[in-house]
C-alpha cells in the first residue's frame, strides 16, 4: 500500500496532550503528526470545519519540550478503539514559520528526540 499523503506522518509514543488555548483545558493527546496536521486522540467532540488553537511540546534533539501552538480546521472524526474515544483530524492553517520547520524535521526524524 503506498502513501499518498503531502506530508510524512509520525506516531507519537508518548503521551503528548494538546489544550485548546480558548478555554486552557486538555482536549487529547497526539495519536499521529505531521508537518500538515494531526490525529488527535480524545473523548472532546469537535464541530467539523470549525478553527481551534491548539498548544502542546515536543521533545527536540536536547530533550527540552518545545512548545508549538497551531490554528488548526478539524477535518474529521471517527469513534476510536475506547468507550467514548474520539479520533480527530486537523489540517494545520497557521502555524509561525520556525515551528512550521522544526515540525517537518520532527515529523521526518527516525526517532523521538533527533532533531537539533
Amino acid at each position: 500500500m503506498s502513501e499518498h499523503r503531502r506530508y510524512k506522518r509520525r506516531t507519537v509514543p508518548q503521551a503528548v496532550e494538546v489544550i485548546d488555548t480558548m478555554t486552557e483545558r486538555v482536549v487529547g493527546r497526539i495519536g499521529n503528526l505531521s508537518a500538515g496536521g494531526m490525529m488527535l486522540i480524545g473523548t472532546t467532540a469537535f464541530t467539523e470545519e470549525a478553527l481551534y488553537q491548539l498548544r502542546f511540546t515536543l521533545p527536540d534533539g536536547r530533550g527540552r519540550l518545545r512548545p508549538i501552538q497551531v490554528g488548526a480546521q478539524m477535518l474529521w472524526s471517527d469513534s476510536g478503539s475506547g468507550s467514548g474515544q474520539l479520533w480527530t483530524g486537523f489540517r494545520f492553517i497557521a502555524i509561525p514559520t520556525r515551528d512550521a520547520g522544526f515540525l517537518r524535521i520532527w515529523a521526518d526524524a527516525a526517532e523521538v528526540g533527533d532533531p537539533a
